[in-house]
Protein backbone atom coordinates (compact mmCIF):
# COMPACT_ATOMS: atom_id res chain seq x y z
CA UNK A 1 0.00 0.00 0.00
CA UNK A 2 1.17 3.44 -0.59
CA UNK A 3 1.46 6.02 2.45
CA UNK A 4 -1.41 8.48 1.14
CA UNK A 5 -4.14 5.97 0.13
CA UNK A 6 -6.97 7.59 0.14
CA UNK A 7 -9.46 8.69 2.26
CA UNK A 8 -11.88 6.03 3.82
CA UNK A 9 -15.68 6.49 3.57
CA UNK A 10 -17.72 7.01 6.56
CA UNK A 11 -20.13 4.53 7.07
CA UNK A 12 -23.44 4.98 8.35
CA UNK A 13 -23.21 2.32 11.06
CA UNK A 14 -25.82 -0.24 11.29
CA UNK A 15 -26.81 -2.89 14.18
CA UNK A 16 -23.49 -4.66 14.53
CA UNK A 17 -23.18 -5.40 18.23
CA UNK A 18 -19.37 -3.87 17.90
CA UNK A 19 -19.87 -1.40 15.61
CA UNK A 20 -20.37 2.09 15.96
CA UNK A 21 -23.51 3.13 16.77
CA UNK A 22 -24.19 6.73 15.10
CA UNK A 23 -25.99 6.70 11.53
CA UNK A 24 -23.75 8.28 9.06
CA UNK A 25 -23.74 9.58 5.12
CA UNK A 26 -23.41 7.07 2.24
CA UNK A 27 -20.22 7.22 0.83
CA UNK A 28 -19.03 9.25 3.91
CA UNK A 29 -15.77 10.38 4.42
CA UNK A 30 -14.87 12.88 0.98
CA UNK A 31 -11.74 13.18 -0.40
CA UNK A 32 -9.80 15.90 0.55
CA UNK A 33 -9.93 18.79 -2.54
CA UNK A 34 -10.76 21.81 -0.96
CA UNK A 35 -9.61 20.96 2.21
CA UNK A 36 -10.90 17.77 1.86
CA UNK A 37 -13.84 17.38 4.28
CA UNK A 38 -14.20 13.81 5.29
CA UNK A 39 -15.83 11.53 7.84
CA UNK A 40 -17.91 11.63 10.53
CA UNK A 41 -18.30 13.25 14.20
CA UNK A 42 -16.41 15.82 16.63
CA UNK A 43 -15.19 16.95 19.49
CA UNK A 44 -16.95 18.89 23.19
CA UNK A 45 -18.07 22.02 22.71
CA UNK A 46 -17.70 22.21 26.68
CA UNK A 47 -13.99 22.20 25.51
CA UNK A 48 -14.27 25.70 23.96
CA UNK A 49 -15.30 26.80 27.55
CA UNK A 50 -11.73 26.47 29.07
CA UNK A 51 -9.97 29.94 30.02
CA UNK A 52 -7.25 30.92 27.46
CA UNK A 53 -4.94 30.30 30.97
CA UNK A 54 -6.27 26.96 31.20
CA UNK A 55 -5.91 26.13 27.96
CA UNK A 56 -2.31 27.19 28.07
CA UNK A 57 -1.80 23.80 30.42
CA UNK A 58 -4.03 21.40 29.12
CA UNK A 59 -4.20 21.97 25.03
CA UNK A 60 -8.59 22.79 25.77
CA UNK A 61 -9.78 24.80 22.93
CA UNK A 62 -10.01 28.27 24.75
CA UNK A 63 -13.71 30.19 25.28
CA UNK A 64 -14.62 32.06 22.37
CA UNK A 65 -17.39 32.70 19.38
CA UNK A 66 -15.57 31.57 16.62
CA UNK A 67 -16.61 28.40 15.20
CA UNK A 68 -14.89 25.20 16.47
CA UNK A 69 -13.07 23.64 13.24
CA UNK A 70 -13.39 20.16 12.44
CA UNK A 71 -9.15 19.59 13.50
CA UNK A 72 -9.92 20.82 16.96
CA UNK A 73 -12.87 18.76 17.23
CA UNK A 74 -10.84 16.05 16.14
CA UNK A 75 -8.23 16.72 18.49
CA UNK A 76 -10.37 17.16 21.33
CA UNK A 77 -11.83 13.34 20.94
CA UNK A 78 -8.54 11.91 20.10
CA UNK A 79 -6.90 13.51 23.69
CA UNK A 80 -10.26 12.27 25.32
CA UNK A 81 -9.96 8.77 23.80
CA UNK A 82 -6.29 8.57 24.61
CA UNK A 83 -6.25 10.47 27.94
CA UNK A 84 -9.72 8.43 29.78
CA UNK A 85 -10.21 5.71 27.48
CA UNK A 86 -13.52 6.98 26.33
CA UNK A 87 -15.23 5.17 23.05
CA UNK A 88 -14.27 7.11 19.81
CA UNK A 89 -17.91 6.56 18.51
CA UNK A 90 -19.39 7.61 21.39
CA UNK A 91 -17.39 10.61 21.63
CA UNK A 92 -17.87 11.36 17.92
CA UNK A 93 -21.72 10.44 18.24
CA UNK A 94 -21.67 13.86 20.87
CA UNK A 95 -19.62 15.97 19.53
CA UNK A 96 -21.91 15.91 16.26
CA UNK A 97 -25.01 16.40 17.99
CA UNK A 98 -22.90 19.49 20.11
CA UNK A 99 -21.36 21.16 17.31
CA UNK A 100 -22.32 22.83 14.17
CA UNK A 101 -19.98 21.77 11.62
CA UNK A 102 -21.63 21.34 8.29
CA UNK A 103 -22.07 17.93 6.64
CA UNK A 104 -18.96 17.85 5.06
CA UNK A 105 -16.50 18.81 8.14
CA UNK A 106 -18.33 16.49 10.49
CA UNK A 107 -17.10 13.74 7.61
CA UNK A 108 -13.83 15.48 8.16
CA UNK A 109 -13.77 14.98 11.59
CA UNK A 110 -14.55 11.41 11.87
CA UNK A 111 -11.65 10.35 9.14
CA UNK A 112 -9.04 12.76 11.59
CA UNK A 113 -10.28 10.60 14.85
CA UNK A 114 -10.73 6.79 13.41
CA UNK A 115 -7.96 7.54 11.22
CA UNK A 116 -5.63 8.83 13.42
CA UNK A 117 -6.02 5.87 16.21
CA UNK A 118 -6.49 3.11 13.70
CA UNK A 119 -2.64 4.52 12.36
CA UNK A 120 -1.33 5.57 15.36
CA UNK A 121 1.63 3.23 15.93
CA UNK A 122 2.42 4.05 12.40
CA UNK A 123 2.39 7.93 12.65
CA UNK A 124 4.31 7.48 15.59
CA UNK A 125 7.35 5.47 13.70
CA UNK A 126 7.33 8.29 11.43
CA UNK A 127 7.03 11.25 13.95
CA UNK A 128 9.82 9.80 15.95
CA UNK A 129 12.53 10.84 13.41
CA UNK A 130 11.62 13.78 13.59
CA UNK A 131 10.40 15.10 17.04
CA UNK A 132 13.81 15.69 18.82
CA UNK A 133 12.89 14.75 22.04
CA UNK A 134 10.55 11.84 20.84
CA UNK A 135 6.65 11.91 21.01
CA UNK A 136 6.64 9.79 23.93
CA UNK A 137 8.01 13.29 25.94
CA UNK A 138 5.01 15.64 24.41
CA UNK A 139 2.12 17.05 26.30
CA UNK A 140 -0.51 14.51 25.87
CA UNK A 141 -2.51 17.23 23.34
CA UNK A 142 0.94 18.42 21.37
CA UNK A 143 0.98 14.55 20.63
CA UNK A 144 -2.37 13.99 19.22
CA UNK A 145 -2.28 17.07 17.07
CA UNK A 146 0.84 16.02 15.63
CA UNK A 147 -1.05 12.34 14.53
CA UNK A 148 -3.24 13.65 13.33
CA UNK A 149 -1.85 16.45 10.98
CA UNK A 150 0.53 13.35 9.75
CA UNK A 151 -2.31 10.72 9.34
CA UNK A 152 -3.36 14.28 6.85
CA UNK A 153 0.07 14.41 5.04
CA UNK A 154 0.71 10.71 5.08
CA UNK A 155 -3.07 9.04 4.46
CA UNK A 156 -5.75 11.67 2.78
CA UNK A 157 -4.97 12.71 -1.05
CA UNK A 158 -6.93 15.23 -1.27
CA UNK A 159 -5.97 17.66 2.01
CA UNK A 160 -3.46 20.31 0.72
CA UNK A 161 -0.55 19.63 2.97
CA UNK A 162 -0.20 23.24 3.81
CA UNK A 163 -4.00 22.94 4.99
CA UNK A 164 -2.70 20.37 7.60
CA UNK A 165 0.19 22.37 8.42
CA UNK A 166 -1.55 25.40 8.84
CA UNK A 167 -4.60 24.48 10.54
CA UNK A 168 -1.91 22.75 13.35
CA UNK A 169 -0.11 25.97 14.06
CA UNK A 170 -3.04 27.72 14.55
CA UNK A 171 -4.54 25.79 17.28
CA UNK A 172 -0.70 25.30 18.52
CA UNK A 173 -0.83 28.85 19.46
CA UNK A 174 -4.20 29.40 20.46
CA UNK A 175 -3.57 26.29 22.79
CA UNK A 176 0.00 26.65 23.62
CA UNK A 177 2.68 29.26 23.15
CA UNK A 178 5.35 30.29 20.72
CA UNK A 179 7.85 27.08 21.41
CA UNK A 180 4.96 24.76 21.10
CA UNK A 181 3.49 26.00 17.85
CA UNK A 182 7.48 26.52 16.23
CA UNK A 183 7.67 22.75 16.65
CA UNK A 184 4.57 21.43 15.28
CA UNK A 185 5.33 23.98 12.56
CA UNK A 186 8.61 22.43 11.89
CA UNK A 187 7.70 18.94 12.58
CA UNK A 188 5.10 19.31 10.28
CA UNK A 189 7.51 20.99 7.15
CA UNK A 190 9.50 18.74 7.44
CA UNK A 191 7.60 15.63 7.70
CA UNK A 192 6.01 16.87 4.12
CA UNK A 193 9.34 17.59 2.07
CA UNK A 194 10.53 13.70 3.25
CA UNK A 195 6.59 12.41 2.78
CA UNK A 196 7.73 10.11 -0.51
CA UNK A 197 10.23 8.43 1.89
CA UNK A 198 7.41 7.70 4.50
CA UNK A 199 5.39 5.10 2.92
CA UNK A 200 3.85 1.94 4.89
CA UNK A 201 5.49 -0.44 1.91
CA UNK A 202 8.84 0.87 3.00
CA UNK A 203 8.68 -0.73 6.29
CA UNK A 204 11.00 -3.88 6.46
CA UNK A 205 11.73 -5.37 9.42
CA UNK A 206 14.19 -8.62 10.37
CA UNK A 207 10.66 -9.65 12.29
CA UNK A 208 7.64 -10.54 9.98
CA UNK A 209 5.16 -10.21 12.43
CA UNK A 210 7.11 -6.92 13.87
CA UNK A 211 6.71 -5.48 9.81
CA UNK A 212 3.38 -6.34 9.43
CA UNK A 213 2.25 -4.97 13.00
CA UNK A 214 4.29 -1.56 11.99
CA UNK A 215 3.46 -1.24 8.80
CA UNK A 216 -0.32 -1.15 9.73
CA UNK A 217 -0.50 -0.39 12.82
CA UNK A 218 -1.29 -3.29 15.04
CA UNK A 219 -0.44 -4.77 18.19
CA UNK A 220 2.30 -7.46 17.32
CA UNK A 221 0.63 -10.14 19.59
CA UNK A 222 -2.35 -9.55 17.80
CA UNK A 223 -0.82 -10.18 14.74
CA UNK A 224 0.79 -13.09 15.74
CA UNK A 225 -2.25 -14.63 16.61
CA UNK A 226 -3.71 -14.26 13.14
CA UNK A 227 -0.57 -15.17 11.30
CA UNK A 228 -0.24 -18.73 13.74
CA UNK A 229 -4.31 -19.24 12.35
CA UNK A 230 -3.87 -18.06 8.78
CA UNK A 231 -0.80 -17.72 7.70
CA UNK A 232 1.19 -14.16 7.33
CA UNK A 233 -0.50 -13.15 4.08
CA UNK A 234 -3.63 -13.51 5.36
CA UNK A 235 -2.65 -12.11 8.55
CA UNK A 236 -1.73 -9.06 6.56
CA UNK A 237 -4.73 -8.64 4.85
CA UNK A 238 -6.88 -8.51 7.47
CA UNK A 239 -4.85 -6.20 9.30
CA UNK A 240 -4.61 -4.07 5.66
CA UNK A 241 -8.70 -4.59 5.01
CA UNK A 242 -9.11 -3.00 9.11
CA UNK A 243 -7.58 0.11 8.16
CA UNK A 244 -10.16 0.59 5.50
CA UNK A 245 -13.25 2.50 5.97
CA UNK A 246 -16.43 0.79 6.34
CA UNK A 247 -19.13 1.17 2.98
CA UNK A 248 -22.88 2.15 3.39
CA UNK A 249 -25.15 -1.21 3.45
CA UNK A 250 -28.93 -1.33 4.19
CA UNK A 251 -30.82 -3.98 4.07
CA UNK A 252 -34.38 -4.38 2.42
CA UNK A 253 -37.50 -5.12 4.52
CA UNK A 254 -38.88 -7.32 2.70
CA UNK A 255 -42.62 -6.64 3.64
CA UNK A 256 -42.58 -3.44 2.59
CA UNK A 257 -40.81 -4.01 -0.73
CA UNK A 258 -38.60 -5.67 -2.75
CA UNK A 259 -34.77 -5.21 -3.45
CA UNK A 260 -35.70 -4.13 -6.96
CA UNK A 261 -37.93 -2.07 -6.20
CA UNK A 262 -36.03 -0.23 -3.32
CA UNK A 263 -32.75 0.19 -5.91
CA UNK A 264 -34.98 1.83 -8.46
CA UNK A 265 -36.39 4.34 -6.00
CA UNK A 266 -32.59 5.28 -4.27
CA UNK A 267 -31.46 5.54 -7.90
CA UNK A 268 -34.24 8.22 -8.33
CA UNK A 269 -33.79 9.86 -5.30
CA UNK A 270 -30.05 10.44 -6.52
CA UNK A 271 -27.93 7.98 -4.45
CA UNK A 272 -25.54 5.78 -6.15
CA UNK A 273 -26.57 2.02 -4.89
CA UNK A 274 -26.03 -1.46 -6.23
CA UNK A 275 -26.75 -4.85 -4.60
CA UNK A 276 -24.74 -6.64 -2.27
CA UNK A 277 -22.76 -9.24 -3.55
CA UNK A 278 -22.80 -11.03 -0.43
CA UNK A 279 -26.41 -10.72 1.38
CA UNK A 280 -29.68 -11.23 -0.34
CA UNK A 281 -31.58 -8.95 1.49
CA UNK A 282 -28.42 -6.17 1.19
CA UNK A 283 -27.66 -2.83 -0.64
CA UNK A 284 -24.13 -1.01 -0.74
CA UNK A 285 -25.11 2.29 -1.13
CA UNK A 286 -21.58 4.50 -1.99
CA UNK A 287 -23.04 7.96 -2.58
CA UNK A 288 -25.62 10.17 -1.82
CA UNK A 289 -27.37 11.39 1.32
CA UNK A 290 -27.93 10.88 4.72
CA UNK A 291 -29.72 7.15 4.69
CA UNK A 292 -30.43 7.63 8.37
CA UNK A 293 -32.30 10.51 7.85
CA UNK A 294 -34.37 9.54 4.31
CA UNK A 295 -37.86 8.83 4.80
CA UNK A 296 -37.05 5.04 3.75
CA UNK A 297 -35.35 4.56 6.71
CA UNK A 298 -37.77 6.42 8.85
CA UNK A 299 -40.83 4.54 7.70
CA UNK A 300 -39.25 1.06 7.70
CA UNK A 301 -38.10 0.43 3.89
CA UNK A 302 -35.09 -0.18 5.10
CA UNK A 303 -32.26 -0.82 8.16
CA UNK A 304 -28.45 0.45 8.71
CA UNK A 305 -26.58 -3.50 8.74
CA UNK A 306 -23.31 -4.03 7.77
CA UNK A 307 -23.48 -6.93 5.16
CA UNK A 308 -21.85 -10.19 7.30
CA UNK A 309 -24.34 -9.21 10.06
CA UNK A 310 -26.93 -9.64 7.60
CA UNK A 311 -25.99 -13.02 6.99
CA UNK A 312 -26.81 -13.98 10.55
CA UNK A 313 -30.49 -14.32 10.27
CA UNK A 314 -30.49 -15.96 6.60
CA UNK A 315 -28.16 -18.94 7.94
CA UNK A 316 -30.91 -19.43 11.46
CA UNK A 317 -33.47 -19.62 7.98
CA UNK A 318 -36.55 -19.05 10.22
CA UNK A 319 -40.22 -19.96 9.27
CA UNK A 320 -42.94 -18.10 9.75
CA UNK A 321 -44.60 -19.44 13.14
CA UNK A 322 -41.61 -20.44 14.75
CA UNK A 323 -40.49 -19.91 18.16
CA UNK A 324 -37.37 -18.15 17.91
CA UNK A 325 -35.10 -16.80 20.50
CA UNK A 326 -32.56 -14.25 20.36
CA UNK A 327 -30.09 -14.69 23.32
CA UNK A 328 -27.77 -10.87 23.01
CA UNK A 329 -29.85 -9.17 20.34
CA UNK A 330 -29.42 -5.36 21.36
CA UNK A 331 -29.32 -2.92 18.90
CA UNK A 332 -31.84 -5.02 17.78
CA UNK A 333 -31.23 -5.77 13.79
CA UNK A 334 -30.80 -9.30 13.61
CA UNK A 335 -33.98 -9.34 15.63
CA UNK A 336 -35.59 -7.19 13.39
CA UNK A 337 -34.19 -9.44 10.15
CA UNK A 338 -35.70 -12.64 11.95
CA UNK A 339 -38.67 -10.98 12.20
CA UNK A 340 -38.74 -10.17 8.75
CA UNK A 341 -38.00 -13.53 7.48
CA UNK A 342 -40.99 -14.60 9.44
CA UNK A 343 -43.41 -12.45 7.66
CA UNK A 344 -44.24 -11.32 10.71
CA UNK A 345 -45.54 -14.27 12.45
CA UNK A 346 -44.56 -16.58 15.04
CA UNK A 347 -42.82 -14.76 18.13
CA UNK A 348 -39.02 -14.06 18.32
CA UNK A 349 -37.95 -13.16 22.26
CA UNK A 350 -35.09 -10.42 22.27
CA UNK A 351 -33.12 -9.91 25.33
CA UNK A 352 -30.24 -7.71 26.25
CA UNK A 353 -28.91 -7.41 29.79
CA UNK A 354 -29.42 -3.91 30.03
CA UNK A 355 -33.06 -1.74 30.12
CA UNK A 356 -31.91 0.96 27.74
CA UNK A 357 -30.59 -1.06 25.42
CA UNK A 358 -33.49 -3.14 25.15
CA UNK A 359 -35.35 -0.15 24.38
CA UNK A 360 -33.13 0.12 21.27
CA UNK A 361 -35.00 -3.02 20.28
CA UNK A 362 -38.40 -1.74 21.33
CA UNK A 363 -37.39 1.74 18.60
CA UNK A 364 -36.08 -0.51 16.22
CA UNK A 365 -38.93 -2.88 15.91
CA UNK A 366 -41.44 -0.02 15.71
CA UNK A 367 -39.66 1.69 13.14
CA UNK A 368 -39.70 -1.29 10.79
CA UNK A 369 -43.72 -2.24 12.10
CA UNK A 370 -43.01 -5.27 13.34
CA UNK A 371 -45.25 -7.16 15.64
CA UNK A 372 -43.76 -10.62 16.74
CA UNK A 373 -40.80 -9.31 18.61
CA UNK A 374 -41.10 -9.14 22.28
CA UNK A 375 -37.66 -7.07 23.88
CA UNK A 376 -37.22 -8.37 27.18
CA UNK A 377 -34.34 -7.71 29.91
CA UNK A 378 -32.26 -10.26 31.73
CA UNK A 379 -28.78 -11.71 32.13
CA UNK A 380 -28.31 -14.34 28.85
CA UNK A 381 -26.70 -16.99 31.04
CA UNK A 382 -29.94 -17.22 33.22
CA UNK A 383 -32.28 -17.53 30.17
CA UNK A 384 -32.50 -21.73 30.26
CA UNK A 385 -34.17 -20.90 33.90
CA UNK A 386 -36.71 -18.58 32.44
CA UNK A 387 -37.28 -20.31 29.50
CA UNK A 388 -38.83 -23.84 29.39
CA UNK A 389 -36.94 -26.64 28.38
CA UNK A 390 -37.04 -27.46 24.44
CA UNK A 391 -39.24 -24.56 24.07
CA UNK A 392 -37.38 -23.03 20.80
CA UNK A 393 -37.41 -23.69 17.51
CA UNK A 394 -34.07 -22.05 17.24
CA UNK A 395 -31.87 -19.91 19.42
CA UNK A 396 -29.73 -17.45 17.95
CA UNK A 397 -26.75 -16.89 20.54
CA UNK A 398 -24.76 -13.82 19.02
CA UNK A 399 -22.20 -13.79 21.45
CA UNK A 400 -20.20 -11.03 23.17
CA UNK A 401 -16.71 -11.40 21.54
CA UNK A 402 -13.43 -9.88 21.15
CA UNK A 403 -15.02 -7.98 17.87
CA UNK A 404 -11.71 -7.35 16.05
CA UNK A 405 -14.00 -8.36 12.96
CA UNK A 406 -15.49 -4.65 13.36
CA UNK A 407 -11.85 -2.61 13.95
CA UNK A 408 -12.58 -0.62 10.87
CA UNK A 409 -15.55 1.01 12.92
CA UNK A 410 -13.72 1.04 16.04
CA UNK A 411 -10.22 1.34 15.87
CA UNK A 412 -9.06 1.57 19.66
CA UNK A 413 -10.21 -1.84 20.26
CA UNK A 414 -6.46 -2.57 18.97
CA UNK A 415 -5.36 -1.18 22.12
CA UNK A 416 -7.68 -1.43 24.62
CA UNK A 417 -8.25 -5.08 24.01
CA UNK A 418 -5.39 -7.88 25.17
CA UNK A 419 -4.42 -11.12 25.08
CA UNK A 420 -5.96 -11.67 28.19
CA UNK A 421 -9.38 -10.59 27.50
CA UNK A 422 -9.66 -13.12 25.16
CA UNK A 423 -9.35 -15.85 27.72
CA UNK A 424 -11.84 -13.91 29.48
CA UNK A 425 -14.42 -13.79 26.31
CA UNK A 426 -14.13 -17.49 25.70
CA UNK A 427 -15.06 -18.45 29.00
CA UNK A 428 -18.37 -16.18 29.23
CA UNK A 429 -19.41 -18.02 25.94
CA UNK A 430 -19.23 -21.19 26.74
CA UNK A 431 -21.11 -20.19 29.80
CA UNK A 432 -23.62 -18.80 27.94
CA UNK A 433 -24.01 -21.43 24.92
CA UNK A 434 -24.39 -23.70 27.85
CA UNK A 435 -27.16 -21.93 29.47
CA UNK A 436 -29.30 -21.56 25.93
CA UNK A 437 -28.58 -24.91 24.28
CA UNK A 438 -31.39 -26.83 26.76
CA UNK A 439 -34.06 -24.65 25.19
CA UNK A 440 -33.77 -25.85 21.07
CA UNK A 441 -35.96 -28.62 20.77
CA UNK A 442 -35.32 -31.63 19.79
CA UNK A 443 -34.55 -31.06 15.56
CA UNK A 444 -34.12 -26.65 16.07
CA UNK A 445 -31.72 -25.04 15.47
CA UNK A 446 -28.85 -23.30 17.50
CA UNK A 447 -26.75 -20.61 15.46
CA UNK A 448 -23.40 -19.25 17.33
CA UNK A 449 -22.06 -16.30 15.84
CA UNK A 450 -19.50 -13.69 16.65
CA UNK A 451 -17.99 -10.28 14.64
CA UNK A 452 -14.50 -11.56 15.10
CA UNK A 453 -11.63 -13.75 13.59
CA UNK A 454 -10.38 -15.54 16.26
CA UNK A 455 -10.06 -19.53 16.29
CA UNK A 456 -10.64 -19.73 20.41
CA UNK A 457 -14.00 -17.74 20.05
CA UNK A 458 -15.12 -19.29 17.15
CA UNK A 459 -14.39 -22.96 15.44
CA UNK A 460 -12.39 -23.98 19.13
CA UNK A 461 -15.25 -22.48 20.82
CA UNK A 462 -18.15 -24.77 18.63
CA UNK A 463 -15.45 -28.15 18.68
CA UNK A 464 -15.65 -27.95 22.58
CA UNK A 465 -19.44 -27.86 22.74
CA UNK A 466 -20.26 -30.42 20.30
CA UNK A 467 -17.50 -32.69 22.22
CA UNK A 468 -19.58 -32.46 25.57
CA UNK A 469 -23.11 -32.34 23.56
CA UNK A 470 -23.60 -34.89 21.68
CA UNK A 471 -27.31 -33.99 21.01
CA UNK A 472 -25.69 -31.17 18.54
CA UNK A 473 -24.26 -31.46 15.24
CA UNK A 474 -23.09 -29.08 12.74
CA UNK A 475 -25.85 -28.81 10.31
CA UNK A 476 -24.25 -27.27 6.35
CA UNK A 477 -28.16 -26.91 5.31
CA UNK A 478 -27.85 -23.03 4.89
CA UNK A 479 -29.84 -21.50 2.31
CA UNK A 480 -28.49 -22.08 -1.11
CA UNK A 481 -28.58 -18.83 -2.24
CA UNK A 482 -25.76 -17.96 0.30
CA UNK A 483 -23.39 -21.44 -0.28
CA UNK A 484 -23.82 -20.88 -3.95
CA UNK A 485 -21.92 -17.23 -3.62
CA UNK A 486 -19.41 -18.65 -1.06
CA UNK A 487 -18.50 -21.17 -3.45
CA UNK A 488 -17.94 -19.02 -6.60
CA UNK A 489 -15.74 -16.36 -4.06
CA UNK A 490 -13.45 -20.05 -2.83
CA UNK A 491 -14.89 -19.71 0.67
CA UNK A 492 -16.05 -23.17 0.66
CA UNK A 493 -13.90 -25.99 -1.23
CA UNK A 494 -15.23 -29.74 -1.43
CA UNK A 495 -17.81 -30.53 1.50
CA UNK A 496 -19.49 -27.67 3.95
CA UNK A 497 -19.94 -28.35 7.46
CA UNK A 498 -22.05 -25.96 8.62
CA UNK A 499 -19.74 -23.38 10.18
CA UNK A 500 -18.09 -20.00 8.10
CA UNK A 501 -15.15 -17.37 8.99
CA UNK A 502 -15.69 -14.28 6.74
CA UNK A 503 -12.62 -12.16 6.78
CA UNK A 504 -12.89 -8.40 6.54
CA UNK A 505 -11.09 -8.57 3.24
CA UNK A 506 -13.37 -11.01 1.45
CA UNK A 507 -16.32 -8.41 0.36
CA UNK A 508 -15.07 -5.51 2.13
CA UNK A 509 -17.60 -6.23 5.04
CA UNK A 510 -16.98 -6.92 8.64
CA UNK A 511 -14.92 -9.82 9.94
CA UNK A 512 -18.23 -12.58 11.21
CA UNK A 513 -17.74 -16.01 12.05
CA UNK A 514 -21.52 -18.01 11.97
CA UNK A 515 -21.97 -21.93 12.96
CA UNK A 516 -25.09 -23.26 12.66
CA UNK A 517 -26.16 -26.64 14.85
CA UNK A 518 -29.54 -28.86 14.39
CA UNK A 519 -30.47 -30.80 17.77
CA UNK A 520 -30.61 -34.35 16.48
CA UNK A 521 -32.08 -35.60 19.72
Amino acid sequence: MSGREGDRRAQPTGTGKSAARSAGSAGGRPKGGQDAKTGKPGGQRGAQAQTRSHAGRTGAAPASRRQVTPREIALDILTKVAGSGAYSNLQLKRALQDSELSRPDAALATELVYGTIGRQATLDHWLDKFVAKGVAKLQHWVHQLLRLSAYQLLYLDRIPPHAAVNEAVSIAKRRGHAGISGMVNGVLRSMDRGRSELTPSRIKLDDPIATIALRHSYPEWLVRRWADAYGYEVAESICEAGNRSPHASIRVNPLQGSREELLAELGEAGLEAKPSALAPAGIVVESGGHLAEMAGFLSGRWSLQDESSMLVAEVVNPRAGMKVLDCCAAPGGKSAHLAELMEGKGKIWANDLHAHKRELIVQQTERLKLRNVEAITGDASTLGERFAPESMDAVLLDAPCSGFGVIRRKPEIKWTKTEGDIAEICAVQRKLLESVCGLVKPGGTLVYSTCTMERAENEEQVAAFLKDHAEFQLDPEWPEELLATFREAGLIEGSFEGQLQLLPQHYGSDGFFIARMSRVR
